[in-house]
């Protein structure tokens, strides 16, 4: 049996689709398309955009199926794969000197020391990538199959300090890459992590510039600082940003905005939440942000939560017949945004308590304040002496994403039992926040 028929098995078949029309079923494998074997899940879906198809299949009892199919331009099978990408995903081999999951405790679930560089992740599911693991046959595939957007890990395009910072011989041509990418019309996103007295001040001027040449192609680009745990030994000695630094840094890339507003008519580059956070400073206009494109690297979220937040409370037609006590649980960044929020909340609608509680993050130590890092053991520790009312809100940032655990293991479940109150996960979204506060009917 050939390597394509064990991993291309088939998980599930959406009802109504023309896979379950046709008789494809849970555990068969999927051979080949118009002849082509089907490498990984990228293949899948260019093979698949035509609108006639031969499709074999592998059934179960090892009968061969030849499927033609008429169908929609771009329509799919609906099916899924036990393997989302159809292919063993392609590691990290990098040696970041901001490396967070280097920064890990000892002890945690194995998938988190997993460190994903794959194409195929970035463009199925937002992951930022490297490119410095990739051949030219690699590269040749993202032109020739259109993968875009695809998500960059760029942190400075100085080569030699690109190596340094990677630890990777290799990783010195990214501009190169990009151009090349550019060239074919590949839509990209890109990341700086930025480290104190490595790709920051003069170095990053030079990467925001360089970048801002192939903004036809770059929608995009985060400024985020580096994160650091207490688990360092060993590691780079690496200093944090402060008040002052996060401040610097900010009125640097505002200059960079100034200019692209000129010249590309949006502000192309953005600083993340936590720079304005470190420096209390205050967080830019909703419009500024472009419609949001660096949310997972949160860029504006606060700004985005605070706009829902207070656009639906002005027009909120409720008051409370009997009182209500809620507990909200939050990381220390967003602790005076959450509180201010809250307080402006039960003073609208009365009869409502809400405590909101700092979670400080003591799992990880050092410099980690973002609610997405915090753990079931630091909020249980936090709130286990407290009255908690009726329920608690915790954000959705804290869980495993489409699971509800913690990076510490510990559930939802587990945590309500030990502290006797029902918890509530909430979408990071102001409209939706309050609505789970007040259980109204989400829309």
């Amino acid at each position: 049996m050939r390597e394509t028929d064990i991993k291309n098995i088939i998980s599930k078949v959406f009802p109504e689709s023309i896979g379950e029309e046709l008789g494809i079923e849970v555990g068969d494998q999927l051979l080949n398309i118009n002849g082509n074997e089907i490498e990984d899940i990228i293949e899948y879906k260019y093979y698949l955009a035509d609108e006639y198809l031969e499709v074999e299949i592998l059934k179960s009892d090892g009968e061969h199926w030849i499927l033609e199919i008429d169908k929609e331009f771009d329509e799919d099978l609906g099916i899924e794969f036990e393997n989302p990408i159809i292919d063993k995903a392609k590691t990290c081999k990098n040696n970041c000197v901001f490396c967070f999951i280097d920064q890990l405790p000892p002890n945690m679930r194995d998938s988190l020391y997993f460190k994903d560089d794959d194409s195929r992740l970035s463009f199925l599911q937002g992951n930022y990538i490297t490119l410095t693991n990739m051949s030219e046959e690699d590269i040749d595939k993202i032109v020739k199959y259109r993968i875009s957007p695809i998500n960059i890990s760029v942190h400075t395009t100085n080569g030699e300090l690109r190596k340094k910072m990677l630890n990777n011989r290799f990783a010195g041509n990214i501009l190169n890459i990009l151009t090349r990418l550019a060239e074919n019309n590949i839509e990209m996103n890109c990341q700086i992590v930025l480290c104190p007295d490595l790709n920051d001040k003069e170095e990053l001027d030079n990467t925001i510039n360089d970048l801002g040449n192939l903004s036809d192609s770059i929608g995009s680009v985060a400024v985020v600082p580096v994160g650091l745990t207490a688990y360092r030994e060993g590691l780079y000695n690496m200093k944090p940003f402060n008040a002052e630094t996060a401040s610097y840094t900010i009125d640097q890339v505002k200059k960079w905005q100034e200019k692209f507003r000129s010249s590309i008519d949006r502000n192309f580059i953005h600083v993340s939440d936590e720079f304005y956070v470190l420096a209390k400073k205050d967080f830019p206009d909703y419009e500024s942000y472009g419609g949001f494109p660096q949310l997972e690297n949160g860029v504006g979220m606060v700004t985005k939560f605070k706009y829902e937040f207070y656009n639906y409370l002005k027009n909120l037609p409720i008051s409370l017949k009997k009182p209500k006590h809620i507990t909200v649980a939050t990381g220390t960044a967003a602790y005076i945004i959450i509180k201010d929020m809250c307080k402006d909340l039960s003073n609208k609608i009365g009869n409502l308590k809400i405590d909101v509680v700092c979670v400080e993050n003591k799992f990880f130590g050092g410099h980690v304040s973002v609610s997405g890092l915090t753990t079931g053991v630091d909020i249980y520790n936090t709130l286990k002496d407290k009255d908690l009312g009726d329920k608690i809100l915790i954000p959705e940032s804290m869980m495993k994403s489409g699971e509800q655990i913690f990076l510490d293991d510990y559930t939802v479940t587990e945590l309500e039992e030990k502290l006797d109150t029902s918890i509530q996960i909430c979408e990071v979204d102001g409209k939706k926040f309050i609505q789970r506060a007040l259980n109204l009917k989400i829309k």
